[in-house]
């Protein structure tokens, strides 16, 4: 048993050109659809006012060019490696080849959490999305199976949400969310209707629908992404045109908001946290990576799909951020929905629910790349042993990895159904950046051994892009709440019982 064997760089491209039956149908267009499609999710639809709103006024552009810049960091560093060994493992390859078996263990057990929890988060915000355009035109999902086990909802009429001064319209919401609210108003609980919630059964649906999907194949798969993302570009590219015609320049002013005299609040620091905050909009494009293996010129097309979906998503980002802080005020868009807000005051409100329509597609497109990565992640861990061979296999017609697929979906679509959100979304935050990290420590580690190895791409201006990345992330890392460092921690013991206890012993026979 070795725990720090490494994997020769050419016994990775050797392997990488193998057949394992995935098929290489993807190009560069392909590959940066895919990219869009992870990162682009309801983000831009939340975010953007929040961070404005509390930390950097309308200089939350900046904000997102500063984070859009920390993302190409360690874009760069995946670019490099998914050009120099396009194999579908992404991370869990890379640290293999540079960290040793038991560090690329981790990393591949991380990715598990990450993209499984990843997915089951995104899936109940499709379902609260869904459920709320389904109201709007008149049809109502049981208030049992439209939330996650055990969560107590109550309906709020129109006189409560006027005396709660919500602009909602009545339906049935969490109690958790508006208890303080409710008792700050004067309204008794024994005077709401209340149920106990089963199931999230329209999570659970969208993850079956798209693990079908999945199955059937890659070529299937990658046409509906793009369906799905010119959907949703589409729906972005309308809210900003729409919106120039309504900009009042003078909510530009002044444009970095002065500091209150916290730090983090307004000012410099403002935009620096609000880059913080927006980071997460950015996450995704590293699922690009877990395609190498199904791309026809990975040593060319990889790069463009990682650093080509970050430059399309920053330009988006820098235009949502301009056209939102010219409509509304700032201060005011500390909402759920800043978009539909900003839509109702310029009184064009039938384009509230197009952007309800974007938010979907959106969110449907982040499922649809995350339940793709995760089973290439397993299959490429099972294909080096430290998992049961039948998750490495591979469709004979579909050329998918079918049982890791179907797998995959069931855990997460139990996960989404069931799990609250709030768990869940830490998880993902902690997960990703360890990941980040350790790619980016694999850069520099790999420069250091194999200067002169062949790099189809390289990252520019090492070692600075690499600490650069690591730094950036690091300060978010420790910024996260002290739980999501035990889950994750949990999580990896979990990992390394598992691996001392049949990975390891089974790579080494």
């Amino acid at each position: 048993m070795n725990i720090w064997h490494k994997k020769s760089i050419q016994e990775l491209q050797e392997e990488a050109v193998s057949d394992i039956g995935l098929r290489k149908v993807l190009n560069a267009q392909d590959l940066i659809m895919m990219g869009i499609g992870a990162i682009v999710g309801a983000g831009i639809f939340v975010l953007t006012g929040q961070a404005a709103a509390k930390y950097a006024g309308p200089a939350i552009v900046l904000s997102f060019v500063f984070a859009g810049g920390a993302s190409a960091f360690t874009g760069l560093c995946y670019a490099e490696f998914a050009s120099m060994i396009p194999i579908s493992g992404s991370a869990y390859t890379y640290a293999y080849a540079t960290m040793g078996q038991m560090f690329a263990w981790f990393i591949g057990w991380d990715l598990l959490l990450e993209y499984s929890i990843g997915a089951a988060a995104v899936s109940i915000g499709w379902s609260g999305y869904f459920v709320s355009l389904l109201n709007q035109i008149g049809i109502h999902i049981p208030p049992q199976f439209t939330a996650a086990f055990g969560t107590e909802q109550i309906y709020l009429s129109g006189e409560h949400l006027e005396r709660l001064q919500l602009p909602f319209p009545p339906g049935w919401y969490e109690l958790n969310n508006y208890s303080a609210a409710l008792k700050t108003a004067g309204i008794s609980l024994e005077d709401l209707p209340r149920i106990t919630a089963v199931c999230n059964l329209p999570a659970f649906f969208i993850v079956s629908i798209l693990t079908a999907l999945l199955v059937k194949g890659i070529r299937e798969s990658a046409f509906v992404n793009g369906v799905i993302v010119v959907l949703k570009l589409a729906v972005i590219v309308i809210v900003i045109v729409t919106g120039i015609a309504f900009v009042n320049t003078s909510n530009w002013t002044p444009f970095i908001p002065p500091n209150s005299g916290k730090f983090g609040e307004f000012g410099w620091s403002g935009i620096l946290r609000g880059a913080a905050v927006v980071f997460f909009a950015y996450v995704g494009f590293d699922a690009v990576s877990t395609a190498a293996q199904e791309s026809r010129n990975p040593s060319r097309d990889m790069p463009i799909g990682i650093i080509g979906s970050l430059i399309v998503c920053t330009v988006l980002y820098v235009l949502m951020g301009l056209v939102i802080t010219g409509i509304v005020p700032y201060s005011k868009l500390n909402v759920a929905d800043p978009v539909a807000v900003a839509m109702d005051v310029i009184g064009i409100h039938w384009l509230a629910i197009v952007v309800k329509l974007g938010a979907i597609a959106g969110l449907t497109s982040v499922i649809l790349i995350l339940l793709l990565s995760q089973p290439r992640i397993v299959s490429s861990i099972a294909r080096d042993r430290l998992l049961p061979s039948c998750f490495a296999r591979i469709h004979p017609r579909f050329g998918t990895p079918v049982i890791t697929t179907i797998l995959s979906g069931f855990v997460v679509g139990l996960i989404a159904a069931l799990a609250p959100l709030d768990v869940l979304g830490e998880l993902v935050s902690v997960g990703t950046l360890a990941a980040f990290i350790v790619v980016c420590a694999a850069v520099l580690i790999l420069r250091h051994k194999q200067p002169n190895a062949p790099r189809p791409f390289r990252t520019p201006w090492v070692p600075w892009v690499p600490l650069a990345g690591i730094c950036f992330c690091l300060y978010l890392f420790i910024s996260l709440p002290y739980d999501a460092w035990l889950r994750l921690v949990s999580w990896l013991l979990i990992g390394l019982a598992i691996y001392f206890f049949y990975g390891a012993k089974r790579a080494a026979q």
